[in-house]
């Protein structure tokens, strides 16, 4: 889904600021992200809403700029990700190899959100949107 949005300038110190909030999310959610993929090295739930009340307290602060789609973007990722997991929990509880199977899914695709944000990120381009207005 791709969202418009009218990109406006930052002062320098405002968005190197937010920069700097957003590669701290961004690798929270990669260690969270990381961990529910390969076995064995699942993260503490606490890295994940570490960043997630940063991306809620931060966003507003973005607002109007490029950033604002990374914190949009990180946000929808991780309830998309919980609502999936919640989802799907019955699977574990009837059959395991199910429950394996929809929650691998599950991770690898917020693994590729979280990379494909963060790779966005390092080339200082909003994420899943049409920036200028233009659809």
């Amino acid at each position: 889904m791709n969202e418009v949005i009218d990109v406006q300038p930052l002062d320098r110190e405002r968005a190197q600021n937010l920069r700097t909030w957003g590669w701290v999310s961004y690798l929270l959610h990669l260690l969270v992200a990381v961990g529910a993929v390969l076995p064995g090295a699942q993260m503490s739930p606490v890295l994940l809403v570490v960043a997630l009340v940063m991306d809620l307290v931060k966003r507003g602060d973005a607002r109007g700029s490029w950033q604002e789609s990374h914190f949009s973007w990180r946000l929808r990722t991780v309830f998309w990700a919980g609502a999936l997991y919640l989802v799907t929990a019955p699977l574990w509880l009837l059959f395991v190899v199910p429950g394996w199977v929809a929650w691998g899914i599950i991770s690898i695709w917020f693994l590729y959100r979280i990379v494909k944000g963060m790779v966005a990120m390092n080339a200082g381009e909003p994420v899943g949107v049409v920036a200028g207005g233009q659809a």
